[in-house]
């Protein structure tokens, strides 16, 4: 086993453990041992960064090995530039939610901390996956946990909302089903990415793939208008599956478009860009109208990702690689940013117990110390230069400059929009007098939660001020793909 199916297999193996364990006699050895499982997963994957050759567009660390011998499928793994950064943002962000779930969560633990471990395992699984069908078989377990976690630990209305998006998530996928096992007979009976990406396809095969790809990876990102299972599954999800979810999940279909969608289908990719832009400009535009108006934090800021990841398939479709770096970039920086702002909204609700921003006002007076860390994320939220909630954006906005300028005049208005919602929140919620006594009540953050807050900080503001190595791991794969895309419509 190399250092990828260890990244994979290790959190896995420790979830299963623990839910074989399953009860809650000693809960301090169950999230000691969670803790553990989360550093040795996380700290496997840096060899991958330190010894990634950024000079090489190729798959690196690649294991390949029989698995289904008949069918010709392959437990074939491998990382790029496009891919290893998200290979360990994964692992960073499972210890942050195994720490910050460490009081909060007091029964069923182990099966708490198992699932997390397990889905964690699984969704690095999806980033490594060079096996058409062993991608399509991480990406759909990695469903499974998450309905459980919010099934389980969520609010009043945790059922349907686990329901929901099950089933939005589930059936846009068998459409991306139907595309792998067409791929696989085009190709010769061959489940092999890198082989797909050469096939030559005609337009309209490459269309119908192109939308069955979309069917399965505009619902995960989510693009409107297939976004509304998202509020819902925030609102009732624990904090640490709002977290997962909006760090590392929505990450998932973004990247199948530019695994799937533009190597195998490159012209449809170009000729159906426009699609793709105007819903990107309409969650950017739009969903931003409709976070200025939420009176829940968690539902403004699961809108407000839906918005910010239109920043994300705004950047790919204008096919230049200022804008992909940039969306991989916003990808990487909205991780932090996002994971941060729910964790922030899950400190205040475990000490009032409502997410709603009118029970709310004068926080600053009474938590001092956690006010300045909100304040600081909620600027890297408005894309505030020197945060890593800047780069990808003006990254992108700059990339579709070169396109258009009044797309770009319509993209830049999510920093309006962003600046908006996010400081109109903030100052209700934490600025002036306090307004009720359970505000009055309210004590500051533990060394635990400072020390998780502080930790995301550091990332985002080292991505803002210094995001080379970020770009550099990129640069060779995001250029092959540009090549590839560009030659094939030239052909």
């Amino acid at each position: 086993m190399g250092l990828l199916s260890v990244s994979i297999w290790l959190p896995i193996a420790i979830g299963c453990l623990l839910l074989a364990l399953g009860r809650d006699t000693n809960p301090g050895m169950v999230r000691a041992f969670a803790l553990i499982g989360a550093v040795a997963s996380f700290l496997v994957t840096i060899p991958l960064i330190t010894g990634f050759d950024t000079a090489s567009a190729a798959l690196q660390f690649q294991e390949n090995m029989p698995w289904i011998e008949r069918f010709n499928v392959r437990y074939h793994l491998g990382v790029d530039g496009i891919s290893v950064w998200f290979v360990l943002l994964t692992a960073f962000i499972t210890v942050i939610v195994v720490v910050a779930g460490w009081e909060v969560i007091t029964k069923q633990v182990a099966h708490y901390m198992g699932a997390f471990l397990i889905l964690s395992g699984l969704m690095v699984g999806v980033f490594c996956a060079a096996d058409g069908l062993l991608f399509y078989v991480f990406f759909e377990a990695t469903l499974i946990p998450m309905y459980i976690i919010i099934g389980i630990w969520g609010g009043p209305r945790r059922v349907y909302a686990a329901f929901k998006f099950f089933l939005y998530t589930l059936l846009g996928s068998l459409l991306m089903l139907v595309a792998l096992i067409y791929l696989y007979f085009k190709s010769g009976g061959s489940f092999d990415i890198a082989t797909w990406h050469k096939l030559p396809l005609a337009m309209p095969a490459q269309t119908l793939l192109f939308f069955a790809f979309f069917a399965a990876f505009s619902v995960k990102v989510p693009m409107w208008p297939v976004h509304t299972w998202l509020p819902d599954a925030h609102v009732e999800a624990p904090t640490g599956g709002s977290v997962v979810l909006a760090a590392i999940m929505l990450k998932l279909g973004a990247y199948g478009f530019l695994r799937f969608s533009m190597p195998i289908a490159p012209d449809a990719s170009q000729e159906y860009a426009w699609f793709i832009i105007a819903l990107s400009l309409i969650a950017v535009v739009y969903i931003g109208l409709v976070a200025l108006v939420q009176q829940d934090m968690k539902k403004l800021v699961a809108y407000s990702s839906i918005a910010h990841m239109g920043f994300v398939t705004l950047g790919f479709f204008i096919f230049s690689e200022l804008g992909i770096s940039g969306g991989l970039v916003q990808m990487i920086s909205h991780g932090f940013v996002s994971g941060a702002m729910f964790l922030a909204i899950g400190v205040l609700y475990d000490r009032v117990h409502s997410r709603q921003i009118a029970d709310y006002g004068g926080v600053v007076n009474t938590m001092p110390k956690f006010a300045a860390f909100a304040l600081f994320f909620a600027m890297a939220n408005c894309g505030l230069p020197g945060t890593g909630g800047f780069v990808g954006e003006w990254m992108v906005i700059l990339g579709t400059v070169k396109t258009s300028f009044w797309l770009a005049a319509l993209a830049a208005t999510a920093l309006i929009f962003g600046a908006a919602y996010t400081l109109w929140m903030y100052k209700r919620v934490y600025f002036g007098e306090v307004t009720n006594q359970h505000v009055r009540e309210l004590t500051d953050i533990n060394a635990r939660e400072f020390g998780v807050m502080a930790v995301l900080a550091i990332a985002t503001l080292w991505m803002g001020v210094y995001p080379k190595p970020f770009t550099d791991v990129m640069h060779s794969s995001v250029t092959q793909l540009i090549d590839h895309v560009k030659v094939s419509k030239l052909k």
